[in-house]
């Protein structure tokens, strides 16, 4: 695993399809915002959350399980606790044999898990944010962390 720059921004960039394990339904919640970041970018985003499987999120419908997703998907990204990561690895590398990204979020860690998909040829990220990410690498993010998108001398 190398996060430089140029590896993360790669990903950013040829990843069109991304499932989002651990999304939540509350719009406060990181992995909302995080998700409909994503889907506004461009991005597909396949919501996966079985408490809430069915329901609608950003005009998709949240799927109870990586498994149960029939497209193809580009990038996992992992909204949940470093010890449920090897289990969903595993199914990730199951489901989706072209799968080039495990992107696992802000203080989400498995190195064991990170192994085996990095020995099945699929990048793995950890401990960050592709939101943050995207906004770093290509301009988005401005003093603050904010993106007002507004230039102005006025007080």
């Amino acid at each position: 695993m190398t996060d430089t720059d140029v590896f993360l921004r790669d990903i950013l960039k040829r990843t069109n399809t991304i499932a989002v394990v651990g999304v939540s339904m509350n719009p406060v919640r990181p992995s909302y915002y995080v998700a409909r970041y994503l889907s506004l970018k461009g991005y597909t985003v396949i919501p996966v959350n079985p408490g809430h499987a069915g329901k609608e999120l950003f005009g998709a419908t949240v799927m109870p399980s990586l498994s149960a997703i029939e497209e193809p998907v580009d990038m996992v990204d992992i909204f949940r606790r470093s010890e449920a990561v090897p289990p969903i690895v595993d199914e990730a590398l199951a489901q989706f044999p072209a799968l080039q990204t495990i992107w696992m979020q802000i203080g989400v860690e498995h190195s064991e898990a990170a192994a085996v998909a990095e020995a099945k040829g699929v990048d793995v990220v950890m401990n960050r944010c592709p939101k943050i990410e995207y906004q770093r690498l290509f301009g988005e993010l401005r003093m603050g962390g904010f993106n007002t998108g507004v230039i102005s001398s006025k007080l």
